[in-house]
């Protein structure tokens, strides 16, 4: 989507000027991937207008290969973030009826798609439409007739379906995942139960997956990967803006799991990335690179 926000604090009834940027919770994965020196590709549909262009420009100038439908007849999908005081955000989306919403399994290259090491899903796309639910499914075949692994953040989403029509959804594919991520909130909608994060994380494992993993924001995360429950404490930082953090997480994750570390090393990794994250305004701008993730720990606030 095209995202468009506050340039300060404040109403956005009274508000002179937005900031113009993309966002959405795959997309940030890519580029989270792609800053981490992972090969990334995108899979997606906009519209055929400036906005449109705008996404597809800013994902090719972060490295990754674009898979873009440009539809005519549909706009692109909009987000505006108000940010009516400095430590609170609303979000509105305008995506029914968008380029996006029509995502058809027909555009998803399938060849492409079994030939990858990794897909990568959320729980954001089947709620846009039934195509798109279609589309996400045939992905998720390709993958598995391929022997590629399966990643799925369920990323739930009240504006677009509430939580009964979101967990059948949700527990089918989390039985076709290899790698689930969910927050502390969210993890509970497909068993429709809730309980402590290790409870949580064993349901999850019950449907399938071998990796899953409870985001718990500045309180860490807690893993349960193989059988073995991990937990991992967050890093603290001086936090300017949350949104964007939990994509950071699971793109900091999957790059180490990419590059064949082992359940330690990932998690450091993804909660390093999605402090990074919560250090600067923007969904993915301030998403680290390798050579970024070391200076949390430096004391001088200046590096020469």
């Amino acid at each position: 989507m095209v995202l468009m926000r506050s340039s300060r604090p404040g109403p956005l009834a009274t508000s002179a000027t937005l900031d113009l940027g993309i966002g959405g919770a795959e997309s940030n994965v890519a580029i989270g991937l792609s800053r981490l020196g992972i090969d990334v590709a995108w899979i997606g549909r906009v519209g055929a207008d400036s906005m449109g262009e705008k996404v597809l420009r800013e994902l090719r100038a972060e490295g990754i290969r674009v898979h873009g439908i440009r539809d005519a007849a549909a706009p692109t999908g909009l987000m505006i973030k108000e940010r009516r005081t400095p430590d609170t955000a609303k979000v509105w989306y305008y995506r029914s009826g968008s380029a996006g919403s029509r995502l058809a399994p027909a555009d998803v290259p399938g060849d492409a798609v079994a030939a990858a090491k990794l897909l990568h899903i959320t729980g954001i796309t089947p709620a846009l439409s039934e195509s798109a639910a279609a589309a996400v499914a045939y992905a998720v075949d390709c993958a598995r007739d391929g022997g590629t692994l399966v990643s799925l953040d369920l990323n739930y989403r009240s504006a677009l379906w509430d939580r009964d029509a979101a967990g059948p959804v949700l527990r089918k594919l989390i039985a076709g995942a290899d790698i689930v991520f969910a927050g502390d909130d969210e993890a509970g909608i497909a068993l429709g139960a809730t309980g402590a994060p290790s409870i949580l994380a064993a349901g999850r494992a019950g449907l399938g997956p071998s990796q899953v993993v409870i985001k718990l924001g500045a309180a860490g995360c807690l893993a349960l990967i193989d059988g073995v429950e991990s937990v991992q404490a967050a890093i603290p930082v001086r936090v300017v803006d949350t949104v964007g953090a939990g994509d950071a997480f699971v793109a900091g994750y999957l790059a180490e799991l990419l590059q064949g570390e082992g359940p330690r090393v990932r998690l450091e990794t993804a909660v390093r990335a999605g402090a990074f994250s919560c250090l600067s305004d923007g969904d993915w701008e301030g998403l680290p690179t390798r050579s970024d993730l070391g200076p949390l720990e430096h004391a001088d606030p200046v590096q020469r």
